[in-house]
């Protein structure tokens, strides 16, 4: 009865949703385009080859997914690996990170017409789901036609608990149909189980951004890019990476304090949302900084970046890895407000100290790590921020121990990807074997 209500409730609510999307098309046309895909209107996959279904929501997800996504191409060559994910944003890096190597669209609507034409087209022998992106009718519907559910490098925070509690006649039949769910952390795991996750299904295998690789090319990138960064002069580079509304006002106050300490630092402001990055260049402006746009490339006539630019605005999509590896300080947005942080490993990865605000209930158990290390250091106001940032300048010894502790915590939480990947082949049988590669 609960399903029920939900999918009337879905179906009262679709004029809503196509509005919205009309409304997100102002900013990013992205969102006007392939609605189709949407409502289970996607291309047939080819019948002869398993299909093995990879669900990411959006940039952050699909990032962390691509070394599982690689593992299973090598894994099961012969079978199709297809990637979909719910935004623009995240279709794009898809694109960027696999090309034409794996199938791409967007996941249906949670409405049983759409799941069961999409269903129809795409016949996948398993639907592995990055995170916490629950569906109560897709669920089902794969549960009723013996599709294997996988549940991912599952997080589940208190707060979100809390909110499964309140339509615990929703979400608990829909988290028992899960098949398996990989929880980043035991205290993840205790939370599913009390929502309704049979305990069998359940293991925890950590978090896979840990697993993640900078290869060679990217590393070139990051190096190239912060040479041009830095200039002649080797001035320090803090990027601040996927501010939310709320948080570039306080970011701007900090750089002010942290420019009469050091003169020269170069800002990275990097807004989490595309349809910001107009609304982020003119706090710029206001606030009278010079500033180039990252989609402003040298050449063709474009601005250089010179001594006297003070803010880099990043602009463009998918470079946010190699920006982490161009910096000497990062900071985490979504966290001075309560939005609950975003990916503290990557900066971390490339062994770069990591500044975050307080709110960081998506990331409580990496936060922990980090913080307890010394890799991490939280600040509440623009003056903290500030503090923190000159005295790493200023502190060659304080900066080196960061450092070296951010990257020690990376290296000792390896080896998800290898549990995750093992309990995926427990519930994945071995493809036929026929038919040739699609690309």
């Amino acid at each position: 009865m609960a399903r029920l209500l939900y999918t009337l409730l879905i179906y009262l609510c679709l004029p809503l949703i196509l509005l919205r999307l009309l409304w997100r098309g102002r900013r990013a046309p992205a969102y006007r385009r392939r609605w189709g895909e949407r409502f289970g209107f996607v291309a047939r996959l080819d019948a002869s080859r398993q299909v093995i279904w990879l669900h990411s929501v959006s940039v952050g997800e699909t990032i962390a997914a691509a070394p599982l996504a690689r593992r299973l191409q090598t894994q099961y060559p012969e079978a199709t690996v297809l990637v979909t994910t719910m935004t623009p944003t995240g279709s794009a890096q898809v694109g960027k990170l696999f090309g034409a190597s794996v199938e791409h669209c967007y996941a249906p609507y949670d409405m049983p017409d759409a799941i069961a034409r999409f269903l129809n087209r795409v016949q996948p022998a398993i639907l592995v789901i990055m995170e916490t992106e629950l569906w109560p009718n897709l669920i089902h519907a794969c549960h009723r036609r013996s599709i294997p559910v996988v549940l991912a490098n599952a997080r589940l925070s208190a707060k979100s608990a809390a909110g499964y509690a309140k339509v615990a006649q929703l979400a608990r039949p829909m988290l028992a149909q899960l098949a398996v769910v990989g929880a980043q952390t035991k205290a993840d795991g205790e939370r599913f189980l009390q929502l309704g996750v049979v305990r069998e299904a359940l293991t925890v295998t950590g978090n896979i951004k840990f697993d993640l690789q900078l290869d060679e090319s990217l590393r070139q990138q990051a190096a190239a890019l912060k040479t041009q960064w830095q200039g002649a002069n080797g001035r320090p580079v803090w990027l601040v990476a996927s501010t939310h509304r709320g948080e570039d006002e306080v970011i701007l106050d900090a750089f002010s304090r942290v420019l009469a300490h050091h003169p020269d630092t170069l800002l990275v402001l990097v807004p989490r949302h595309p349809e910001r990055f107009d609304e982020v260049a003119g706090h710029c402006s206001e606030a009278g900084y010079t500033f180039r746009r990252r989609s402003e490339r040298q050449g063709n006539g474009a601005r250089a970046i010179t001594a006297e630019t003070q803010i880099v605005l990043g602009d463009t999509m998918g470079e946010l890895l190699s920006f982490c590896g161009a910096s000497d300080i990062t900071f985490v947005g979504g966290s001075l407000v309560a939005v609950g942080g975003h990916n503290l490993i990557e900066p971390a990865a490339w062994g770069v100290p990591v500044l975050s605000g307080p709110h960081l209930f998506n990331f409580t158990e990496v936060a922990r790590l980090l913080s307890e290390a010394g890799g991490l250091a939280l600040c509440a106001t623009a003056r903290e921020l500030a503090e923190q940032v000159v005295n790493l300048l200023a502190d060659a010894e304080c900066y080196r121990q960061m450092s070296s502790a951010a990257l020690a915590v990376t290296e000792a939480n390896r080896g998800a990807l290898d549990r995750l990947t093992a309990l995926l082949a427990s519930q994945i049988s071995q493809p036929p074997g026929r038919g040739a590669s699609r690309h």
